[in-house]
C-alpha cells in the first residue's frame, strides 16, 4: 500500500492518465457510452495535478464532481439532439415520417409496405384498399408493424 502512496504523491499526473487510459480502454472495448466522461475527467484531473496545488482527496473530490457533471449533462444533450426519450438504435421509432411504397395491395387495411429500403407489414391508418405502388407515409409503428396512411 505504500508503495501505491509513494506512487501517487510523486506522479500524480501519470497516476490520473493512467487510469484515464484504462477508463478510455474499457469504454471502447463496451462502447457504454457512460465511461467516455469518466476518462475525460480523470484527465482534466490530471492536468490539475501538475499545479502541485491539490491532494489525494481533493482530487478524487474533483474527479467525483467533473464526472457527475459531464455525464448528467451529456445525458441532456444527447437527449436534446436525438428527441425526447427516443432510442438512437430503434430503427421502428426513426421510421416515423418516411415516405415508402405499398409493396403489395392492401386488402381491408392490412399490407405490405417497402419503406427506408425494407419491406415491413403494415397496416392502413383508415383501413380499405390501397393498391399496389401507391406512396405510402409512416404515421406509427406498433411493434413489428407499420402505420401507415396514403402520401
Amino acid at each position: 500500500m505504500d508503495m501505491l502512496v509513494n506512487l501517487y504523491a510523486d506522479h500524480p499526473f501519470w497516476v490520473w492518465m493512467a487510469f484515464g487510459a484504462v477508463l478510455l480502454a474499457i469504454e471502447a472495448a463496451t462502447g457504454s457510452g457512460w465511461l467516455l466522461w469518466a476518462a475525460a475527467s480523470a484527465g482534466v484531473v490530471a492536468l490539475v495535478t501538475l499545479t502541485g496545488l491539490t491532494q489525494a482527496p481533493i482530487d478524487i473530490t474533483l474527479f467525483a464532481v467533473l464526472t457527475l457533471a459531464t455525464t448528467l449533462a451529456s445525458r441532456k444533450l444527447t437527449r436534446q439532439l436525438t428527441g425526447e426519450g427516443t432510442d438512437i438504435n430503434d430503427q421502428t421509432a426513426r421510421m416515423i415520417g418516411k415516405v415508402g411504397r405499398a409493396a403489395s395491395p392492401f386488402v381491408e387495411g392490412h399490407g405490405r409496405a417497402f419503406v427506408d429500403g425494407s419491406e415491413w407489414v403494415a397496416d392502413l391508418e383508415e383501413g380499405g384498399d390501397l393498391a399496389q405502388g401507391t406512396r405510402v407515409v409512416v404515421t406509427g409503428v406498433a411493434g413489428p408493424r407499420l402505420k401507415v396512411k396514403p402520401a
